[in-house]
């Protein structure tokens, strides 16, 4: 597989290609797995509340297990800990496809299963963003965290849209899918070779279970980047009312829901790669809540649109102003943070992200229930450019921020990679 729009530095590193792949699939069956969820369980119950109990299902075991999921991406092989997520996914996607072929699938089972799902990715996200920096010298972290949201964006274009045609062979069929990439993921990320494990477990107390918090909440670039990510994108998302907006807005059918899922990918991998390319190099505190103020201008779109073209176009938009700012958020997380406590942090990171996607769904579903599906999405997009104002008085230092690495030395440190010819 020729990768020939990554950075020649990064494709010259066969444990970063294979983690990369490895992420494609993964995000993928993700993707797909999540789509069949909600236009399962809304096929079940026609609500708008189930939609957002799926998000809030999704997200409790994240935060539920958070001090737990950083200790253990910090004290064990990050690896084998991806590895052993994906085997689960791709057990319990088939458990799913083997409950929707018998019709023994209820709604009941599809949140249990969710929540299943919700506990092994707690586990998996923080082991995968801390494995990243030990893959690359440090100077390509902005090239690859662009890569890798790139990758996640790919997988939201393609995972969506395939579900909706594997949909006409049935919710089995679709379910099993997802088990077969992520058993393709599992087989990617089993080739990878780690650098040499150098971290000092600290014993398990009090202190080093809070140390991602406190390592949070004494940097503010690093709180204000992701908490204005998860007030945002809290308030202002709306993709777990698509299924809703794609039978009685825009009259569409499951083809036009994964079309809809996939259309803020769409802009949002065509700015990743850019990145990816070009990164950001000056003013990228002002990049960060520009991209945002896009995210909730386009929201409001979409919220009163009738058209399925402009409100497909409009979802472009929004996930190409919202790539800008993730990209960001997520350099600088990975490159304050010193590799011992990578685990940690990124486990309070995936709550913000977390929070910003999967609760961000419980709350549209329940705002959609009480005001009804328009009105909700256009206040979600005017909470959200009220965030950007209180935000920027709130955090001056991350608006005037003009370089994702302020330190000269910071660029000459780089961690051990593996070298080419394994």
């Amino acid at each position: 597989m020729k990768l020939f729009f990554m950075d020649v530095e990064l494709r010259q590193i066969p444990s970063y290609r294979r983690f990369w792949r490895s992420q494609v699939l993964s995000f993928m069956a993700n993707q797909i797995l999540i789509m069949a969820f909600g236009w399962h369980i809304y096929a079940l119950t026609h609500s708008a509340l189930s939609l957002g109990y799926i998000g809030l299902v999704l997200f409790m075991p994240q935060l539920l297990l958070m001090l737990v999921v950083g200790q253990v991406a910090d004290r064990y092989n990050r690896r084998r800990i991806v590895l052993t997520t994906q085997s689960l996914e791709f057990i319990l996607s088939l458990i799913l496809a083997i409950g929707s072929y018998t019709q023994q699938l209820t709604s009941e089972w599809i949140f249990a299963c969710a929540f299943a799902v919700g506990t092994v990715r707690a586990f998996q996200g923080p082991a995968m963003q801390a494995m990243l920096p030990t893959l690359i010298p440090l100077p390509l972290l902005p090239k690859a965290v662009s890569l890798s949201s790139a990758s996640r964006q790919f997988a939201t274009i393609a995972g969506p849209a395939l579900g909706g045609l594997l949909f006409w062979g049935g919710s089995e069929t679709v379910y099993a899918s997802s088990a077969l990439f992520f058993l393709l993921a599992a087989l990617s990320m089993f080739r990878i070779q780690l650098p040499p494990d150098t971290r000092v477990r600290e014993p398990v107390t009090r202190k080093t279970l809070l140390a991602g918090i406190n390592f949070i909440r004494h940097r503010p670039v690093i709180l204000g980047a992701i908490s204005l990510d998860l007030f945002s994108v809290l308030l202002g998302g709306a993709t777990a009312l698509l299924p809703i907006y794609a039978d009685t807005i825009l009259h569409t059918g499951t083809l036009g829901l994964g079309l809809l899922r996939a259309a803020p990918a769409i802009g949002a991998l065509a700015i990743a790669l850019y990145l990816a390319r070009r990164p950001i190099e000056e003013k990228i505190g002002k990049a960060m809540f520009a991209g945002v103020i896009g995210f909730g201008i386009t929201t409001i779109i979409f919220a009163v649109s009738t058209s399925f073209w402009l409100s497909f176009g409009s979802l472009i938009v929004m996930g190409a102003a919202d790539m800008v700012s993730v990209v960001i958020r997520s350099s600088l997380v990975q490159l304050e943070t010193p590799h011992e406590m990578r685990g940690r942090v990124g486990a309070v990171n995936s709550i913000f992200i977390g929070a910003s996607n999967q609760l961000g769904e419980f709350e549209s579903g329940v705002t959609a229930a009480w005001v009804g599906v328009v009105p909700s999405v256009v206040l979600g997009g005017i909470g959200t450019l009220a965030i950007v104002a209180i935000w920027i008085k709130l955090f001056p230092e991350l608006y005037h921020r003009n370089k994702l690495i302020n330190d000269v030395d910071e660029i000459n440190q780089a961690p051990k990679v593996l070298p080419s010819s394994i």
